[in-house]
C-alpha cells in the first residue's frame, strides 16, 4: 500500500502539467478519479503516436487513475462533479484563469461543499498578475523565463530543453505544494487553494545564475556542452563518441589530470591553478585534454575515471537509457496492460521507500472507462446512469457498457 492510500484526488486537468501531479500523487497510493470531456477527452488523446487508435502520450501520464466524461457544462453534470467534490481531499485543474469560475466549479463555489479542499490550479502564469489572462505553454516559459538564452552554443540560435522542462517542473511543484497542504489539513483540518504558474515554477532553479547576476550583474551567456562554473565539467569527444566528465573541485581535477590522463605537470599549469582559472582557459584546456582522449574508446577512459574516482558516463540515446541495466535493475522501466494498446512499457518511479510501496498497478484509463462505476458509489442509480449516458451527460466506452 502507497503511503497517500486512503487521499482522495479529483483531477480536472489535461496535456502534461496536471496529469502529472496526478500521476505521482496515483502511484504514492492516492484514489485518481479523471474528470474528462465527453467528446474527445484529455487533449492528449489526440496526439500521437497511437497504437489501435489510442495515444501513447496520454498512456505514459495518466497510468493508475480511474476516468469518468462528463459534461461540466450541462448542470446534471455540474451536479455530478459536486457530489465527488464533497468527497475529495484535493482537486487539480489547469484551465486557463476564470474558465473554473465560468463553469461554476471554482475553489469558491467548490469550498461551499467541502470546507476542506485542497484545490490546486496550475496556469501559464498563476491566478493574479499582469499576465495571468494570457495562456502559457511550456517553450513560452522557456524562453520568458531566461532558460532558452543561455541554452545552445555560444553565438546561434537559441534552443530549448530537450524535453518539456517547464510543464513537468509545474507538475513536480504542485505536488509537494499539495502534499504540503495535505499536511496541514492533517493537522488542522483546513483546506486552502494553492496557486501554481508554468512560468515560475522554472526561476528557481537558477541557482548559478542567480547568484552571479545578483552579485554583479552578470548575464548568463550560452554555454553549449559546458558547465557554467566548473572546468573541466562537460562533454569530452574520445575515439568513438562524446562522454561527459565532471571535476566539480580541485581534487577531482588532480584526480583527472594526473590518474586518468597522466598529465601531472597540468597541476603546476599556471592556467590551470584554481578551478576559476581552468574556467577562463577552458577552450584551451578542452583541446589539450581531447588531444589526448581522442586515441581511445570513450568506455576506456570511463573506465579509468571510475577507478581514479572521477564522475564520468557515456552520452545515450534515449533508447539506450532506457535499456541501461542500473535502470532496469531499479524497476525504473515497467510493463503494463491495456485494453487496446496492449502490453506496453513506462517510465517507473525514482521514489524508492523502506516501509510503504510505489505501485504501478493499473494502465491509462480508456475514455469513461469508470463512470458507471463512479456514478454507483457516489450513490447513482442504474436508471439514472442510463438516463445520463443517453443524454451525453456522461459517456463510457460500448465494450465497457455492454
Amino acid at each position: 500500500m502507497g503511503p497517500l492510500r486512503g487521499a482522495k484526488i479529483l483531477d480536472a486537468s489535461q496535456i502534461m502539467a496536471g496529469p502529472y501531479c496526478t500521476m505521482v500523487l496515483a502511484d504514492l497510493g492516492a484514489e485518481v478519479t479523471k474528470i474528462e470531456k465527453v467528446h474527445g477527452g484529455d487533449d492528449s488523446r489526440q496526439m500521437g503516436p497511437y497504437i489501435n487508435g489510442e495515444s501513447t502520450c496520454f498512456f505514459q501520464i495518466n497510468r493508475n487513475k480511474k476516468s469518468i466524461a462528463l459534461d461540466l457544462k450541462s448542470a446534471e453534470g455540474k451536479e455530478i462533479f459536486y457530489e465527488l467534490a464533497k468527497e475529495a481531499d484535493i482537486i487539480v485543474e489547469n484551465y486557463r484563469p476564470g474558465v473554473t469560475k465560468s463553469l461554476g466549479i471554482d475553489y469558491e463555489t467548490v469550498k461551499q461543499l467541502n470546507a476542506g479542499i485542497i484545490y490546486c490550479s496550475i496556469s501559464g502564469y498563476g491566478q493574479t498578475g499582469p499576465y495571468s489572462h494570457k495562456g502559457g505553454f511550456d517553450l513560452v516559459a522557456q524562453g520568458m523565463t531566461g532558460l532558452m538564452s543561455m541554452t545552445g552554443e555560444p553565438g546561434g540560435r537559441p534552443l530549448k530543453s530537450g524535453v518539456a522542462v517547464y510543464d513537468i517542473g509545474a507538475g513536480i511543484t504542485a505536488t509537494y505544494a499539495i502534499l504540503a497542504a495535505y499536511i496541514h489539513k492533517l493537522q488542522t483540518g483546513k483546506g486552502q487553494m494553492i496557486d501554481i504558474s508554468l512560468a515560475e515554477c522554472g526561476l528557481p532553479w537558477f541557482t548559478w545564475e542567480a547568484g552571479a547576476f545578483f552579485a554583479n550583474g552578470t548575464i548568463p551567456q550560452p554555454t553549449g556542452w559546458r558547465h557554467r562554473v566548473s572546468a573541466p565539467y562537460q562533454a569530452i569527444k574520445a575515439q568513438d563518441a562524446y562522454m561527459m566528465v565532471g571535476c566539480a573541485n580541485q581534487r577531482t581535477w588532480e584526480k583527472f589530470a594526473t590518474q586518468v590522463l597522466e598529465r601531472p605537470e597540468w597541476l603546476e599549469d599556471e592556467r590551470y591553478l584554481t578551478n576559476t582559472l581552468r574556467h577562463d582557459h577552458v577552450e584551451e584546456l578542452e583541446e589539450e585534454i581531447e588531444e589526448i582522449t581522442i586515441q581511445y574508446p570513450a568506455s576506456y577512459w570511463i573506465s579509468k575515471c571510475e577507478e581514479a574516482g572521477v564522475p564520468a558516463g557515456p552520452i545515450n540515446n534515449f533508447g539506450e537509457a532506457v535499456n541501461n541495466e542500473h535502470y532496469l535493475a531499479r524497476d525504473m522501466i515497467q510493463e503494463l496492460d491495456h485494453p487496446v494498446i496492449g502490453k506496453m512499457k513506462v517510465i517507473g518511479s525514482p521514489t524508492k521507500f523502506s516501509d510503504t510501496n510505489v505501485e504501478i498497478k493499473t494502465p491509462a484509463p480508456l475514455l469513461g472507462e469508470h463512470s458507471e462505476e463512479i456514478l454507483k458509489q457516489i450513490g447513482f442509480s442504474s436508471e439514472k446512469i442510463s438516463s445520463l449516458l443517453v443524454k451525453g451527460i456522461v459517456k463510457q466506452p460500448e465494450a465497457v457498457t455492454g
